[in-house]
């Protein structure tokens, strides 16, 4: 049966690059991964391996480190803008250039004051410390005409000790989880919201301000939202979001339920009463998972259901 090539694409992935900015004493850091795609005219390698329109993945890898030395990297969302138009307009054959980002953040490391016995150690300003709290993420992706841009957080820990209920449940003969009306609600925020800019024609947002806003909205109607089932709280930050920020029309999370049950400790003639101050079990496995899209009313979706890859 004959055959025919269907969506290819290629590039090279995972290009760990750190730019470091001197304002003279004061350093700056952006870390990196970039992993870049194109795609376009490329029957021809798939058919005879013919490698006439295809730029070697060494060349994309080449690209990122002299760009970010160029071009610095303004944000993660900027860098892969600079990125994507210039794979498009730069190489006639590759007609979508797609620009995967995730970014791992620094802080500074506080130094002793001046009256530490170290020499210099209030003026220190070049170290930092590993941030743990989330990876920020960013997808670009430019066809010569429209941009798509959908940036991200995944890996943010969160939790409320209280205001948190489940109860009022279907049951059936399987069920055996007991109803509760003061429990532990805890997820890793894994979280995409896509942008309405497309077009060079439009007012770019400011990429910095809108993420660190949008993390900010999130983490307040999560911490101010008195929870009777983590779907309402799901769609609770992503409404504050899309209601505070006009840039973005969309956003998608995908949130574990990190379990956490009270331990029986009645064998032992102990109490565990919630409104004590309890003892619970942390289960990492199984867990729910609730996943959902928020949108702006009159807005189609766009990303994807399933955001493993994304």
């Amino acid at each position: 049966m004959p055959t025919i090539l269907g969506q290819n694409q290629y590039g090279k992935a995972e290009n760990r690059v750190v730019k470091i900015t001197r304002d003279g004493d004061t350093h700056h850091i952006k870390d990196l991964n970039v992993s870049v795609a194109l795609s376009g005219e490329m029957d021809d390698v798939h058919y005879s391996g013919s490698n006439a329109h295809v730029l070697p993945t060494d060349t994309t890898k080449n690209t990122v480190f002299a760009f970010a030395k160029e071009h610095g990297i303004e944000s993660a969302e900027q860098f892969g803008i600079h990125l994507a138009r210039h794979f498009v307009t730069s190489q006639e054959p590759i007609k979508t250039a797609r620009i995967r980002i995730e970014e791992y953040a620094w802080e500074r490391i506080a130094t002793s004051d001046a009256n530490s016995r170290f020499i210099g150690s209030d003026e220190v300003k070049h170290s930092f410390v590993r941030k743990n709290q989330e990876i920020r993420t960013a997808q670009i992706t430019f066809d010569g005409e429209k941009w798509q841009v959908v940036s991200g957080l995944k890996d943010l820990t969160v939790m409320n000790s209280t205001n948190s209920e489940f109860w009022g449940y279907v049951k059936d003969k399987y069920t055996t989880l007991k109803e509760a009306y003061d429990r532990i609600l805890a997820t890793d925020v894994s979280a995409r919201w896509r942008y309405n800019w497309t077009s060079d024609e439009q007012r770019m947002p400011n990429w910095e301000k809108s993420y660190e806003q949008a993390r900010k909205h999130m983490l307040h109607a999560f911490a101010e939202t008195y929870s009777l089932s983590l779907q309402q709280t799901l769609y609770q930050m992503g409404s504050r979001i899309i209601n505070n920020r006009s840039e973005i029309d969309e956003i998608r999370f995908s949130l574990p339920n990190n379990h956490h049950f009270l331990v029986d400790l009645e064998p032992f003639g102990l109490k565990n009463d919630t409104a004590d101050g309890a003892v619970y079990f942390a289960a990492d496995r199984p867990y729910g998972l609730i996943e959902g899209t928020v949108l702006r009313d009159g807005v189609e979706p766009q990303i994807p259901v399933d955001m493993t890859n994304l």
